[in-house]
């Protein structure tokens, strides 16, 4: 931690950029894909430090590096910046393209952002990210379904009214980055959605950075018990994808 904080400080006193970025097991962590996601999508230089999950709802060891205890977390030097929305925000002072430059579009894409990142509570509490299966879902409950349709009318209408192929426009920006959990979430469960929602979905999916992602995640060698537990009460396993 005192090294890599070290080299932080060189860096940015040399004048380059040398962001921290830490997070959780990437087959799990949703709330680690959006800054993750969002550097790697922008080409920003970070170093990304990957501390897994222990068992239990809490994490005490990421405190450490975290005044929340949660991930994602990003070191700038002796600046601390928590919270996936306050850290996208952190990075757009610093960066351009992080939200569109057209001001209908900029003004869209942070309420739907910040839509993402207060709800959709049944979308996350029934369908817990995990990039390493395939579900077969026992029920689409009303709950569920509300949310669904949420979604679904929020990216059909980004997609038409700032003509795509991003939810505002032709580049990818911070909200893309907040909505792609809901992208693995829709591959891993089956979930339904309109075409234009559901093509989308797999856009992201196909992203270079995604893959990266993804493919890391299936990689990975820890297991969190609750977390796959969680996973496994939503319906019927139909895929391993960690399975050789």
């Amino acid at each position: 931690m005192k090294k890599d904080r070290k080299e932080s400080l060189i860096a940015n006193y040399k004048g380059i950029v040398m962001y921290q970025l830490y997070i959780a097991n990437k087959l799990y962590s949703s709330w680690s894909l959006r800054p993750w996601l969002l550097l790697k999508q922008l080409a920003i230089p970070f170093t990304e430090q990957l501390v897994p999950f222990g068992e239990g709802a809490t994490q005490p060891h990421f405190l450490q590096f975290s005044p929340t205890g949660k991930v994602p977390c990003l070191h700038d030097a002796e600046r601390t910046i928590w919270d996936s929305l306050a850290i996208t925000e952190y990075l757009a002072e610093r960066h351009t393209g992080v939200w569109p430059q057209d001001d209908d579009a900029r003004a869209w894409a942070r309420c739907a952002a910040a839509e993402m990142h207060s709800g959709f509570f049944a979308l996350r509490q029934q369908c817990g990210m995990h990039c390493g299966v395939l579900i077969e879902m026992a029920q689409i409950d009303a709950a569920l379904q509300r949310d669904l349709d949420r979604v679904a009318a929020l990216w059909q209408e980004g997609l038409s009214r700032f003509g795509g192929p991003f939810l505002a426009g032709a580049r990818f920006s911070a909200v893309d980055a907040f909505f792609a959990p809901v992208a693995i979430r829709v591959r891993a469960y089956q979930l339904p959605l309109p075409t234009p929602a559901a093509e989308y979905a797999q856009r992201l999916l196909n992203l270079p950075a995604m893959q990266q992602w993804l493919n890391e995640a299936l990689a990975e060698p820890w297991l969190e018990p609750s977390h796959e537990t969680e996973i496994l009460a939503a319906g019927r396993l139909v895929q391993d994808l960690r399975q050789p």
